[in-house]
């Protein structure tokens, strides 16, 4: 393992020739064999610390930068972690993808981040192309593949999904309790006094979307509220979605006091779409969101939600990565959902 950055040599003036530090330099400097050395660098040497600190000093003093690409040749490793997100600019993935940098970086692991866009298609094609790129794993935030195509990949390397309930040999699991999480969302407001509440749902092929209505179709039953599908509006999990979501609900006629929105992003659009319409959160009507974005409490009023902690869920697949890496069996549990209320929600009251 010869490889190793350009550095410019200590002491050197500035018209000096760069010069390449190549391991065998460390080597000769600690007065350790150039294997010794790279046995120290990748973590499986078994030596004196006095040893270990002669070869780090060396390191240091000489501005020796191990290249990547050779160290994983050597140890079979190349220290890298596949990360495929759905939208990379999402405020959600966006927590969730610093939770993962937070949690592989001290271990010494960098991620490679995709987005799938929803797409099964393109989420298949991102498992490609980390695989070619020799990844030593792969997380998957919210897949869209099939949970036959995820176990199938677990086959060939360690694999973290989250929204699913996945076990196998290289294959962990995180998933969120959506049901109670739209449950509590909508027992706040039926608690309130609201009997006409309305839900923007997700994407019906998003199972965290179908759980949150179901969530919020029980709590209807269990109040002996009628379910009524025309209270229902799809949408995309995206504010513009929110917003045609809520100028629908009002164009259409139908009495509502409340909306539960399936995420934050679209009860913040839902907001607008009700503003724009003349309709005051939470007097006229009372809003609820999901996820608990970190701008949600600076919304005006400040939005209540359930708190689904986007960060938490990126470190958590992480750790759970380098558990499987380790050969261990991880343990990570997501937290369950709890109810934040706020100002949008308050209104109403029996």
């Amino acid at each position: 393992m010869k490889n190793a950055t350009p550095t410019t040599a200590p002491n050197a003036s500035a018209s000096s020739e760069r010069v390449t530090v190549t391991l065998d330099m460390v080597a000769k400097r600690a007065g350790v064999s150039p294997s010794t050395v790279s046995r120290i660098l990748n973590g499986t040497a078994v030596v004196s610390e006095a040893k270990r600190q002669a070869v780090m000093d060396a390191t240091q003093a000489l501005g020796f930068v191990p290249n990547p690409l050779a160290r994983g040749l050597a140890g079979g490793k190349t220290f890298s972690i596949g990360v495929v997100t759905q939208a990379i600019d999402s405020p959600f993935y966006g927590a969730a993808l610093r939770g993962v940098e937070d949690a592989l970086d001290p271990a010494g692991y960098s991620p490679l981040f995709m987005s799938a866009h929803w797409d099964p298609a393109a989420e298949a094609r991102c498992l490609d192309v980390l695989r070619s790129r020799r990844v030593d794993g792969i997380v998957v935030l919210m897949p869209r593949l099939s949970d036959s195509a995820l176990e199938a990949c677990a086959q060939t390397l360690p694999m973290v999904v989250t929204g699913r309930d996945l076990r196998g040999p290289q294959l962990y699991s995180l998933n969120f309790d959506n049901f109670n999480g739209g449950r509590m969302a909508t027992e706040h407001l039926i608690a309130q006094g609201h009997r006409q509440i309305a839900f923007i749902a997700g994407a019906d092929e998003h199972p965290d979307a179908a759980e949150r209505m179901r969530g919020y179709r029980y709590a209807l039953a269990e109040a002996k509220i009628a379910f009524d599908p025309r209270l229902v509006v799809p949408g995309q999990y995206h504010e513009v979605s929110g917003l045609e979501a809520a100028k629908t609900l009002v164009q259409q006629g139908l009495p509502f006091t409340a909306i539960f929105a399936s995420n934050d992003q679209m009860a913040s659009g839902a907001a607008l779409g009700l503003f724009q319409s003349g309709l005051r959160v939470p007097q006229d009507v009372a809003l609820v969101g999901f996820d608990d974005l970190p701008t949600s409490m600076y919304a005006t009023p400040p939005l209540s939600t359930i708190q689904q902690p986007a960060y938490d869920l990126g470190r958590l697949a992480a750790c759970a990565m380098l558990e499987l890496l380790a050969g261990n069996t991880p343990t990570e549990e997501l937290p369950a959902p709890a109810l934040l209320v706020r100002a949008s929600s308050d209104s109403l009251r029996v």
